[in-house]
């Protein structure tokens, strides 16, 4: 019944990930949620956002922001990074994923999700058949919308976690 909403892996924290081990398995693009997933709700790019990237694109990743927020806030993350970006993606819709991963040269065997929300994230990963990674969120404090999804995610999360899933 949840099982559209499984993640493909868990990790604590974006900054956690092994994208060496990744990009050994043949993946070389990466869509990235921004707000919670890098950074907390509204942040600029930091110090440790900005080593990451460096870091991706050292090792031959391309990368890709998708986010429903609007330009006024993804184009300065992205911008700071170096990074491509899709705002007002409307995800859980794949037509974005699916620009992103064209925007980055990729496809759905060698590109990866990141994001923090199982109902827009990983669940529009998986309609696009992308491999997803759920993460974290970073910081507590989040939009009222998305605090109440968040109840949801564990009821999800829960029967994830008990069919043995990590």
């Amino acid at each position: 019944m949840f099982r559209c909403f499984f993640p493909d892996a868990c990790a604590d924290s974006t900054y956690e990930i092994d994208f060496q081990s990744l990009y050994t398995e043949g993946y070389r693009g990466i869509l990235f949620d921004i707000d919670n997933t890098l950074v907390p709700h509204g942040a600029p790019a930091d110090k440790r956002a900005r080593a990451l990237f460096a870091k991706l694109q050292d090792m031959g990743f391309q990368y890709c922001f998708l986010s429903n927020n609007q330009k006024e806030r993804v184009a300065p993350f992205a911008e700071a990074v170096g990074g491509l970006y899709i705002e007002n993606a409307h995800k859980p819709s794949t037509k974005n994923y699916l620009r992103g991963m064209k925007l980055m040269g990729t496809d759905c065997c060698n590109t990866i999700f990141v994001g923090d929300q199982l109902f827009t994230d990983v669940y529009g990963a998986k309609r696009a058949g992308i491999r997803n990674i759920l993460v974290k969120p970073i910081h507590p404090k989040e939009e009222i919308q998305i605090v109440l999804k968040r109840y949801l995610e564990k009821i999800v999360l829960y029967f994830y976690y008990k069919e043995g899933q990590k």
